[in-house]
């Protein structure tokens, strides 16, 4: 078991090395496996392909740490979230531009998803309409992500999470103001 588990770090970090160099398109499952010195068939026993790779790296590098993390709020889990994609910036760019129905974007919403339908649920007990709220903000979120990390020059994580808590806490208290 640890040797499949070396192996993958092998073609992941080969993948991260690549993906910082050119856009995930025109990275093939070759060009990873000549990267990290293995054959196609060692990365076809441990990954369907190459988004397949992609997304255990953040199930790798961020689920699996924090996986039994007790976070204070739900804006330490941003912070932690956030900071962990500035730090492997030029990876998640590339990662978040990829397209088509297993994208990098598509995981990600599918991994925040019930994040938010348990916040959103405990929130709201008993309403119906907790799955618009939850695609509201999985979506709101994402794109916020994306555009974030792809400015030019982003502003570091705390800032960023330190915004968008500023920009949702005003929101709820205008519109808790107008239902009074």
């Amino acid at each position: 078991m640890a040797g499949s588990h070396i192996t993958k770090l092998a073609l992941a970090s080969a993948m991260q090395r690549l993906m910082t160099e050119q856009p995930f398109e025109r990275i093939s499952v070759s060009d990873i496996c000549t990267a990290c010195g293995m054959s196609r068939k060692s990365f076809y026993y441990h990954f369907r392909d190459k988004y397949d790779l992609v997304g255990w790296i953040f199930e790798a590098e961020f689920v699996e740490p924090n996986r039994e993390r007790s976070f204070s709020s739900s804006w330490e889990f941003f912070d932690a979230l956030c900071s962990y994609f500035y730090a492997n910036r030029a990876f998640y760019v590339n990662a978040f531009a990829m397209r088509g129905q297993n994208s990098f974007a598509e995981y990600f919403s599918e991994f925040l998803r019930p994040l938010a339908s348990g916040y959103f649920s405990a929130l709201f007990p008993g309403k119906r309409e907790n799955s618009f709220f939850t695609d509201f903000f999985t979506d709101a979120f994402l794109v916020s992500i994306i555009r974030w990390l792809r400015s030019p020059e982003p502003m570091p994580a705390q800032e960023y999470v330190a915004r968008l808590k500023e920009v949702v806490t005003g929101i709820a208290r205008k519109v808790a103001q107008e239902e009074i």
